[in-house]
């Protein structure tokens, strides 16, 4: 096994002592030019690479951020993370990027994972209904902010986007459309922007006078586009099949569309769709799909920057002065109008 390359062997090769090396690498301009330039050609001969690890546990701080999602096959979350990691780079920091795949043993484990590395700070889009994780985690005191979600029970800070208004633009939107009778597919019902895109969906049929035996739900185990093709199957074999369907994510509302193009259903004209988030994809779609914007990329540097607000007011202050002020954040959805809505009632 070959030698690691350690601070020693570059002090004993630059004929310094480890202190010496350490000032070189951490404070050069307390070290004289002609020793600095011994000790620096040492470590070019040796291939010297500092221990990050090693210095982050003798700092005390980490130069590495957490950032915890559902699904990192949703285009979504990757422009989450996109943002993200913009906000952490201008700040000198990394990002490591971890996907829980809606998994609540899964997320435990990534949890536990940041705590044992003791990153700066956590980016969390929750898996666990429960709040149990979350709990947990807090006894670390290691710092999150909660994405695309409010918890119930936290008063951590959290940036997310109003899905009330979401649901109900989406629903107003066929309904003024023509339509009455509206499917919705809605994902797995313990997560809190599938409760909250279906409060939205009723409000905008309770505003029109329907109630809310318009609106059939549709659940799924999953928010991906195989559980969209399943939805779309169920839907094909309605008796009394809906006209439109307002899908709780862009994945779902294109696997809805994949199932109506091999049946031979006709979108929009037989059935009108809209999706949720407004991915990439949403727009390239065999029929351009309708959907609902979120600010995911904005989403997720708004998080970051909050995350270091949290952890430098920290340091400044000293672990015992005053509490972090905690913050919500909720930003505003848009609605997108393309030809998967547009059918003519």
């Amino acid at each position: 096994m070959a030698h690691s390359v350690g601070i020693k062997d570059v002090a004993r090769a630059a004929g310094v002592s480890v202190g010496t090396v350490s000032n070189v690498i951490n404070r050069p301009d307390t070290v004289a030019t002609e020793t600095r330039a011994r000790v620096l050609s040492a470590i070019d001969r040796l291939g010297y690479v500092r221990s990050e690890s090693a210095r982050q546990l003798r700092a005390g701080r980490s130069r590495i951020m957490g950032l915890l999602v559902l699904d990192m096959g949703n285009p979504f979350f990757v422009d989450v993370a996109r943002g993200a990691e913009r906000a952490a780079r201008d700040a000198g920091l990394g990002v490591m990027v971890c996907n829980s795949a809606e998994s609540v043993g899964e997320e435990a484990e990534y949890l536990s994972l940041f705590a044992e590395q003791r990153v700066r700070g956590v980016l969390l889009t929750p898996a666990d209904a429960t709040g149990r994780n979350i709990d947990s985690f807090r006894r670390h005191g290691i710092p999150f902010v909660l994405v695309d979600r409010v918890s119930e029970g936290t008063t951590e800070c959290s940036v997310s986007v109003d899905d009330v208004a979401g649901g109900a633009l989406a629903v107003r939107h066929l309904i003024d459309a023509g339509h009455r009778s509206i499917a919705y597919v809605s994902g797995p019902p313990g997560f809190t922007q599938v409760r909250d895109r279906r409060t939205g969906a009723l409000n905008a049929l309770a505003e029109a006078g329907l109630g809310p035996e318009h609106l059939r739900e549709l659940p799924t185990e999953r928010l991906d586009v195989a559980a969209g093709r399943d939805a779309g199957a169920r839907l094909l074999g309605l008796a009394d099949r809906p006209t439109a369907v307002f899908c709780a994510n862009d994945l779902l509302a294109l696997g809805v569309l994949q199932a109506m193009y091999a049946a031979g259903v006709g979108v929009p004209d037989d059935l009108a769709i809209v999706g949720y988030d407004d991915i990439e994809f949403a727009a390239a779609a065999a029929v351009p799909l309708t959907s609902v914007r979120q600010p995911a990329v904005t989403m997720g540097a708004l998080a970051a920057e909050m995350l270091l607000e949290e952890t430098e007011e920290s340091e400044e202050r000293g672990a015992h002065a005053g509490r972090h002020e905690h913050r919500r954040v909720v930003l505003q959805p848009e609605l997108v109008v393309r030809r998967s809505s547009l059918s003519a009632r």
